[in-house]
Protein backbone atom coordinates (compact mmCIF):
# COMPACT_ATOMS: atom_id res chain seq x y z
CA UNK A 1 0.00 0.00 0.00
CA UNK A 2 1.37 3.28 -0.94
CA UNK A 3 2.37 5.59 2.26
CA UNK A 4 0.73 9.12 0.78
CA UNK A 5 2.23 10.98 3.56
CA UNK A 6 5.77 10.42 2.02
CA UNK A 7 4.38 10.57 -1.35
CA UNK A 8 2.69 13.97 -0.73
CA UNK A 9 5.85 15.39 0.59
CA UNK A 10 8.00 14.08 -2.35
CA UNK A 11 5.76 15.71 -4.95
CA UNK A 12 5.53 18.87 -2.69
CA UNK A 13 9.58 19.13 -2.72
CA UNK A 14 9.40 18.58 -6.51
CA UNK A 15 9.49 22.10 -6.75
CA UNK A 16 11.40 24.71 -4.01
CA UNK A 17 11.13 28.02 -3.76
CA UNK A 18 11.55 31.24 -1.65
CA UNK A 19 9.69 33.73 -4.08
CA UNK A 20 5.96 32.90 -3.41
CA UNK A 21 3.95 31.35 -0.76
CA UNK A 22 0.27 30.66 -1.65
CA UNK A 23 -2.89 28.70 -0.56
CA UNK A 24 -6.42 29.60 -0.90
CA UNK A 25 -6.82 33.06 -0.17
CA UNK A 26 -3.35 34.02 0.80
CA UNK A 27 -0.54 34.90 -1.81
CA UNK A 28 2.55 35.87 0.02
CA UNK A 29 5.83 37.36 -1.94
CA UNK A 30 9.26 36.70 0.00
CA UNK A 31 7.39 36.74 3.10
CA UNK A 32 5.06 39.64 2.35
CA UNK A 33 1.23 39.23 1.98
CA UNK A 34 0.41 40.86 -1.80
CA UNK A 35 -2.43 43.20 -0.33
CA UNK A 36 0.37 45.19 1.34
CA UNK A 37 2.44 45.63 -1.29
CA UNK A 38 -0.43 46.72 -4.66
CA UNK A 39 -0.56 50.18 -3.82
CA UNK A 40 2.75 50.79 -2.27
CA UNK A 41 5.08 48.79 -4.05
CA UNK A 42 6.41 50.55 -7.67
CA UNK A 43 6.90 47.48 -10.48
CA UNK A 44 10.73 48.15 -10.42
CA UNK A 45 10.66 47.40 -6.61
CA UNK A 46 8.49 44.23 -6.92
CA UNK A 47 11.48 43.26 -9.54
CA UNK A 48 13.88 43.41 -7.67
CA UNK A 49 11.49 41.96 -4.70
CA UNK A 50 11.30 38.51 -6.83
CA UNK A 51 14.71 38.76 -8.60
CA UNK A 52 17.34 39.59 -5.84
CA UNK A 53 15.02 40.35 -2.45
CA UNK A 54 17.65 42.19 -0.74
CA UNK A 55 16.22 45.24 1.45
CA UNK A 56 17.74 48.43 -0.47
CA UNK A 57 17.66 52.23 -0.05
CA UNK A 58 14.89 54.48 -1.79
CA UNK A 59 18.27 55.60 -3.59
CA UNK A 60 19.23 52.30 -4.68
CA UNK A 61 15.68 51.49 -5.78
CA UNK A 62 15.83 54.45 -7.89
CA UNK A 63 19.19 53.92 -9.84
CA UNK A 64 17.90 50.40 -10.41
CA UNK A 65 14.76 51.81 -12.10
CA UNK A 66 16.70 53.63 -14.12
CA UNK A 67 18.69 51.15 -15.41
CA UNK A 68 14.80 49.44 -16.50
CA UNK A 69 13.41 52.99 -17.81
CA UNK A 70 16.99 53.80 -19.71
CA UNK A 71 16.78 50.18 -22.24
CA UNK A 72 12.94 49.54 -22.88
CA UNK A 73 13.43 50.45 -26.85
CA UNK A 74 16.03 50.68 -29.81
CA UNK A 75 13.92 51.09 -32.43
CA UNK A 76 12.50 48.65 -34.87
CA UNK A 77 16.07 48.42 -36.20
CA UNK A 78 17.02 46.17 -33.37
CA UNK A 79 16.49 42.47 -34.22
CA UNK A 80 14.47 41.52 -31.59
CA UNK A 81 11.91 45.06 -31.79
CA UNK A 82 11.75 43.83 -35.86
CA UNK A 83 11.44 40.22 -35.56
CA UNK A 84 8.41 40.61 -33.32
CA UNK A 85 7.01 42.94 -35.54
CA UNK A 86 7.26 40.73 -38.64
CA UNK A 87 5.45 38.28 -36.03
CA UNK A 88 2.43 40.09 -35.25
CA UNK A 89 2.22 40.42 -39.05
CA UNK A 90 1.80 36.46 -39.13
CA UNK A 91 -1.01 36.27 -37.34
CA UNK A 92 0.05 35.28 -34.02
CA UNK A 93 -1.00 36.38 -30.87
CA UNK A 94 0.70 39.69 -29.26
CA UNK A 95 1.88 36.90 -26.55
CA UNK A 96 3.67 35.30 -29.39
CA UNK A 97 5.23 38.36 -30.90
CA UNK A 98 6.41 39.01 -27.96
CA UNK A 99 8.17 35.75 -27.02
CA UNK A 100 9.69 35.73 -30.64
CA UNK A 101 11.32 38.90 -29.32
CA UNK A 102 12.54 38.62 -26.34
CA UNK A 103 13.39 35.28 -27.39
CA UNK A 104 16.12 37.13 -29.98
CA UNK A 105 18.27 38.86 -27.09
CA UNK A 106 21.12 36.24 -27.42
CA UNK A 107 24.74 36.82 -26.54
CA UNK A 108 25.09 38.89 -29.38
CA UNK A 109 22.04 41.42 -29.36
CA UNK A 110 20.88 41.82 -25.89
CA UNK A 111 23.86 40.20 -24.00
CA UNK A 112 26.81 42.80 -23.27
CA UNK A 113 25.17 44.11 -20.61
CA UNK A 114 25.66 40.81 -18.47
CA UNK A 115 29.06 40.11 -20.79
CA UNK A 116 30.28 44.18 -19.38
CA UNK A 117 29.64 43.30 -15.40
CA UNK A 118 31.25 39.49 -15.68
CA UNK A 119 34.31 41.61 -16.86
CA UNK A 120 34.11 44.16 -14.25
CA UNK A 121 33.71 42.29 -11.41
CA UNK A 122 36.51 40.08 -12.78
CA UNK A 123 38.68 43.71 -12.80
CA UNK A 124 37.34 44.07 -9.29
CA UNK A 125 38.39 41.07 -8.34
CA UNK A 126 42.05 41.54 -9.57
CA UNK A 127 42.37 45.00 -8.38
CA UNK A 128 41.15 44.31 -4.75
CA UNK A 129 44.58 41.67 -5.18
CA UNK A 130 46.78 44.65 -7.08
CA UNK A 131 45.12 47.60 -5.34
CA UNK A 132 45.38 49.55 -8.77
CA UNK A 133 42.40 50.45 -10.73
CA UNK A 134 44.97 50.64 -14.23
CA UNK A 135 46.54 47.74 -13.77
CA UNK A 136 43.45 45.82 -12.82
CA UNK A 137 41.44 47.03 -15.92
CA UNK A 138 45.00 46.44 -18.69
CA UNK A 139 45.02 42.84 -16.77
CA UNK A 140 41.30 42.33 -16.90
CA UNK A 141 40.45 43.55 -20.39
CA UNK A 142 43.72 41.69 -21.73
CA UNK A 143 42.22 38.59 -19.99
CA UNK A 144 38.81 39.09 -21.43
CA UNK A 145 40.25 39.81 -24.95
CA UNK A 146 42.32 36.17 -24.90
CA UNK A 147 39.20 34.23 -23.86
CA UNK A 148 36.89 35.78 -25.96
CA UNK A 149 38.13 37.86 -28.68
CA UNK A 150 39.11 41.48 -28.88
CA UNK A 151 35.73 43.30 -28.80
CA UNK A 152 35.51 44.66 -25.26
CA UNK A 153 31.57 44.77 -23.76
CA UNK A 154 29.70 47.55 -22.74
CA UNK A 155 32.05 50.03 -24.97
CA UNK A 156 31.38 51.63 -28.89
CA UNK A 157 28.56 51.34 -30.82
CA UNK A 158 27.89 51.57 -34.25
CA UNK A 159 24.85 53.88 -34.40
CA UNK A 160 25.21 56.32 -31.90
CA UNK A 161 27.96 58.43 -32.39
CA UNK A 162 29.82 60.00 -31.18
CA UNK A 163 28.25 59.00 -27.66
CA UNK A 164 25.44 57.15 -26.57
CA UNK A 165 23.25 59.32 -25.04
CA UNK A 166 22.11 56.88 -22.50
CA UNK A 167 25.12 56.38 -21.03
CA UNK A 168 26.00 59.55 -19.26
CA UNK A 169 23.00 60.48 -17.74
CA UNK A 170 23.18 56.81 -16.28
CA UNK A 171 26.66 57.77 -14.46
CA UNK A 172 25.38 60.81 -13.65
CA UNK A 173 23.12 59.03 -11.60
CA UNK A 174 25.18 56.13 -10.31
CA UNK A 175 27.60 59.54 -9.10
CA UNK A 176 24.96 61.03 -6.85
CA UNK A 177 23.82 57.73 -4.82
CA UNK A 178 27.72 56.98 -4.46
CA UNK A 179 27.86 60.65 -2.97
CA UNK A 180 24.66 59.73 -0.85
CA UNK A 181 25.86 56.48 0.15
CA UNK A 182 23.49 54.15 -1.73
CA UNK A 183 26.09 52.56 -3.63
CA UNK A 184 29.83 52.33 -3.43
CA UNK A 185 31.23 53.64 -6.64
CA UNK A 186 33.65 51.19 -7.17
CA UNK A 187 32.31 49.78 -10.87
CA UNK A 188 32.03 53.11 -11.86
CA UNK A 189 35.47 53.64 -11.52
CA UNK A 190 36.54 50.54 -12.97
CA UNK A 191 33.97 51.70 -16.23
CA UNK A 192 35.75 54.47 -16.50
CA UNK A 193 39.32 53.36 -16.34
CA UNK A 194 38.43 50.84 -19.13
CA UNK A 195 37.21 53.74 -21.52
CA UNK A 196 40.14 55.84 -20.70
CA UNK A 197 42.17 52.80 -21.64
CA UNK A 198 40.78 51.57 -24.75
CA UNK A 199 40.86 55.43 -25.91
CA UNK A 200 44.73 55.32 -25.46
CA UNK A 201 44.86 52.11 -27.29
CA UNK A 202 42.31 53.55 -30.61
CA UNK A 203 43.43 57.34 -30.33
CA UNK A 204 40.28 58.28 -30.09
CA UNK A 205 37.08 58.00 -27.47
CA UNK A 206 35.35 54.68 -27.43
CA UNK A 207 32.63 55.92 -25.45
CA UNK A 208 30.59 53.56 -22.79
CA UNK A 209 27.16 52.64 -24.10
CA UNK A 210 23.89 51.99 -22.41
CA UNK A 211 24.97 48.18 -21.85
CA UNK A 212 28.29 49.17 -19.93
CA UNK A 213 26.42 51.85 -17.96
CA UNK A 214 23.78 49.45 -16.92
CA UNK A 215 25.92 46.90 -16.24
CA UNK A 216 27.47 49.65 -13.94
CA UNK A 217 24.24 49.79 -11.89
CA UNK A 218 23.69 46.40 -11.57
CA UNK A 219 27.28 45.62 -10.30
CA UNK A 220 26.86 48.68 -8.07
CA UNK A 221 23.57 47.16 -6.95
CA UNK A 222 25.31 43.50 -6.39
CA UNK A 223 23.37 41.75 -8.57
CA UNK A 224 24.74 38.43 -10.46
CA UNK A 225 25.11 38.43 -14.51
CA UNK A 226 22.20 36.04 -14.72
CA UNK A 227 20.02 38.69 -13.11
CA UNK A 228 21.54 41.14 -14.37
CA UNK A 229 20.73 40.26 -18.32
CA UNK A 230 16.91 39.45 -16.68
CA UNK A 231 16.72 42.98 -15.66
CA UNK A 232 17.96 43.98 -18.93
CA UNK A 233 15.15 41.33 -21.11
CA UNK A 234 12.37 42.54 -18.50
CA UNK A 235 13.11 45.88 -19.46
CA UNK A 236 13.71 45.84 -23.29
CA UNK A 237 10.55 43.59 -23.58
CA UNK A 238 8.31 46.66 -22.79
CA UNK A 239 9.55 48.32 -25.82
CA UNK A 240 9.01 44.92 -27.40
CA UNK A 241 5.66 44.15 -26.37
CA UNK A 242 5.08 48.43 -27.58
CA UNK A 243 6.09 47.68 -30.92
CA UNK A 244 4.37 44.21 -31.28
CA UNK A 245 0.97 46.03 -30.24
CA UNK A 246 1.14 49.08 -32.69
CA UNK A 247 2.12 46.99 -35.64
CA UNK A 248 -1.14 44.86 -34.77
CA UNK A 249 -3.20 48.12 -34.99
CA UNK A 250 -0.99 49.46 -38.12
CA UNK A 251 -2.31 46.09 -40.25
CA UNK A 252 0.15 44.34 -41.90
CA UNK A 253 0.28 40.64 -43.87
CA UNK A 254 3.69 38.90 -43.59
CA UNK A 255 5.91 41.64 -43.75
CA UNK A 256 9.53 40.44 -44.34
CA UNK A 257 12.64 41.98 -43.66
CA UNK A 258 12.87 44.29 -46.23
CA UNK A 259 9.92 45.87 -48.34
CA UNK A 260 8.58 43.11 -51.79
CA UNK A 261 10.85 45.12 -54.68
CA UNK A 262 14.32 44.72 -52.81
CA UNK A 263 16.06 41.17 -53.17
CA UNK A 264 18.91 39.39 -51.63
CA UNK A 265 22.27 38.92 -53.27
CA UNK A 266 22.37 35.10 -54.95
CA UNK A 267 25.91 33.70 -54.47
CA UNK A 268 25.06 30.11 -55.85
CA UNK A 269 25.70 28.83 -58.97
CA UNK A 270 24.25 30.17 -61.90
CA UNK A 271 21.03 29.26 -63.45
CA UNK A 272 20.44 27.07 -66.79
Amino acid sequence: MTDLTTCEGDVADWWQTALIDMAPGRIAIRGAPIETLIGNQTFAAMIWRLLDGRPMSDGALSLFEAALVAAVDHGPQAPSIAAARMAATCGVGVNSAIATGVGLLGDVHGGAGQQALLLYQDISARRGAAGNVTAAVCDGVDAWRTEHGRFVPGFGHRFHKPRDPRAPRLLALVDEAARAGDVGGQFASIARAIETQLAAERGKPVPMNIDGATAVIFAELGLDATRARAAFCLSRAVGIAAHACEQIDQGGRNKGPTPPGYRWTYTGPAVK
